[in-house]
């Protein structure tokens, strides 16, 4: 064996000891939850750096277009694993029973739903009960919309009339004055509302978590016969994506790259600050920090499935073990990768 060849062998040796045994080069198609946006990073870096291919895994990352669409694709074998909001997963289990695949949730990410209601200042919404009597506008399908109603019973809101739209408008409908608030993505829609001319400073952000409503928000999915039949893959993906996404927490900046090799046409300062934006709030949050990256409080999972039950009617109600399975999880040590709490 010459040198070159024992180094190789050596570099492979050290992948399985880091990863977790793969089958060489296994397939892994996975499909994001949204377009190639800043927090796409946390999955692209691994990509970019080589870590899914050292983990013996032949990864493919595919932009989506919503939780919903991403779950229903994990559930029909399109996709071997993906990025969803956990209330969509949920939702899907609860409403299918009989389904023979139901998607299971592997990895916590958005350890806080970044779901919030957003106004102008103009309007005199400053809190929750000012919502009262309002109208509102989001997309049918969007994750704070369906989850208001938990919003609402928590801060004693009363009724208000819904308007809909495609999501590019959104934003557009808020600056104009066509609904008097909206709900998305905290770190999504306020860059959104800056794009079509609002100050920062005339925006009024009540994020669903600082208002009683502690929801999970995103998790790392996957398809429950790639659990059962090649549980190692799914480790190995979840160890080389935690050594990614450490770094992209690291220096946001440093790793927009990777989203731009996707989509030319991004805004880079603006994806930047998306991504640091939506670390600070849902990933590196303060309760991330209490309960651990990648991991769920079992209380507060349970919860959360009766209130996801109770606010989309669902035909049956959530059972949180059905939903959740953290047997893959990489280690303690591994998972320690939050960066240091800003003061």
């Amino acid at each position: 064996m010459n040198k070159r060849h024992l180094l190789k062998s050596l570099a492979a040796l050290s992948a399985i000891a880091t990863f977790g045994l793969a089958h060489a080069d296994t397939p892994v198609k996975f499909q994001l939850d949204w377009r190639f946006e800043g927090p796409a990073a946390l999955f692209l870096q691994s990509a970019a750096k080589g870590y899914y291919k050292a983990a013996g895994l032949d990864v493919t990352i595919d932009a989506g277009n919503g939780s919903g669409g991403t779950v229903t694709r994990v559930a029909s074998g399109t996709y071997d694993m993906g990025f969803a909001d956990l209330a969509a997963l949920m939702e899907f289990h609860a409403n299918n029973p009989d389904a023979p695949n139901k998607p299971v949730a592997v990895m916590m990410v958005y350890n806080n739903t970044p779901a919030a209601v957003l106004a102008l200042r103009k309007s005199g919404i400053t809190k929750p009960a000012d919502l009262t009597g309002k109208k509102l506008g989001a997309p049918v399908f969007d994750a704070g919309r369906k989850a208001f109603p938990v919003f609402q019973k928590a801060n004693h809101i009363g009724n208000v009339t819904w308007i809909s739209m495609d999501p590019p408008l959104r934003e557009t409908m808020l600056v104009r004055g066509d609904v008097d608030a909206i709900t998305g993505f905290s770190f999504t829609s306020l860059l959104n509302l800056e794009a079509r001319g609002a100050k920062t400073e005339d925006v009024v952000i009540l994020p669903y978590p600082d208002f009683g409503v502690k929801m999970y928000g995103n998790v790392i999915i996957a398809s429950p016969k790639m659990v059962k039949e090649n549980p190692a893959a799914v480790k190995a993906f979840l160890s080389a994506f935690t050594k990614g996404a450490k770094e992209v927490m690291a220096d946001p900046a440093a790793t927009i790259g990777t989203v731009k090799a996707r989509d030319g046409i991004i805004n880079t300062a603006l994806e930047t600050r998306r991504l640091a934006l939506a670390i600070d709030a849902v990933v590196a949050s303060p309760d991330a920090r209490q309960e651990g990256f990648g991991q769920v409080n079992p209380g507060r999972l349970a919860l959360m499935a009766s209130q996801v039950s109770d606010a989309f009617a669902t035909k049956t109600r959530v059972d949180p073990a059905a939903v959740w399975d953290g047997s893959l999880l990489p280690s303690a040590a591994e998972l320690d990768i939050l960066p240091p709490a800003k003061r």
